[in-house]
């Protein structure tokens, strides 16, 4: 199955670094966050990734052009006036990566929309380019199977900004409203399973890109149908939104502690 990320938006809540680069590829222990999403997918054997790209998408090209160089060691020979390069060992990642540039100010259902191509007609995976979590996209595939439906959401447990998932007793989505301090309700934190249905709800391209927001717009519809399902995880989930949100993932890292790393 493949893993399609989100990861073309501007990241302007976040300017003080994504005016360099774009949100997913600002670094958590020296890594891009990019790199560590892609590695918890991979524990649990996702490798074929297609990324949507957008806002500065040639440094996410230029990333994985450079990947297998930067985790070699290599020597480059030049002593008969030409060079020879010579690969000792790597710690390249078996993966799979197609980068599509689906443009620069398109909103996320159009994003998804522009990669239909490179997902055929099977279902697939989905997250954004800027949440890490403990979730097993495993378990999430199976509950998405039993509980039916177009688009299965993790669902998150946070004290944060993030819009509410209504959820009834069949872990069917009704409809989404603003969180209030005082409740712990399910927000959408990505890390779904869509079925290829999906593309029949995102509205056609036109000449300026499509303008959908994906969890705002094409959800709700989904969710009016009963056609939007959640995963609830009470694990540990998180999302790099600010500056604030970095430090804090930073400072997880450093500790040793990381609960995302689930990779050897």
């Amino acid at each position: 199955m493949k893993v399609v990320i989100l990861a073309g938006g501007l990241g302007s809540r976040i300017s003080e670094e994504s005016y360099l680069r774009p949100k997913p590829m600002i670094e958590i222990g020296g890594k891009p966050i990019l790199w560590h999403i892609m590695m918890g997918y991979s524990h649990f054997g996702f490798n074929d990734f297609i990324i949507c790209a957008g806002y500065k998408q040639q440094a996410i090209k230029t990333y994985f052009n450079d990947y297998f160089l930067n985790t070699s060691d290599v020597t480059f020979d030049y002593r008969d006036g030409s060079k020879d390069i010579e690969i000792h060992n790597t710690a390249a990642m078996p993966w799979r990566v197609t980068v599509a540039d689906t443009g620069l100010e398109t909103q996320t259902a159009g994003r998804i929309k522009r990669i239909q191509k490179y997902v055929g007609d099977e279902p697939f995976l989905l997250t954004y380019g800027d949440g890490v979590s403990t979730v097993n996209p495993n378990d999430v595939i199976a509950h998405h199977n039993k509980v039916g439906g177009v688009v299965t959401v993790t669902g998150a447990i946070l004290d944060q900004r993030f819009g509410v998932l209504d959820i009834d007793g069949d872990s069917r989505v009704h409809s989404f409203r603003e969180k209030h301090d005082e409740d712990q309700s399910f927000i959408n934190g990505g890390f779904m399973v869509v079925e290829p249905e999906v593309f029949g709800y995102i509205g056609e391209d036109g000449q300026d890109g499509l303008t959908e927001d994906f969890s705002g717009v094409t959800l709700e519809k989904l969710s009016q149908e009963g056609k939007l399902t959640v995963f609830p995880h009470e694990g540990f989930w998180r999302c790099m939104d600010t500056q604030r949100d970095k430090q804090q993932l930073e400072k997880l890292w450093a500790s040793g502690k990381a609960p995302w790393k689930v990779w050897e």
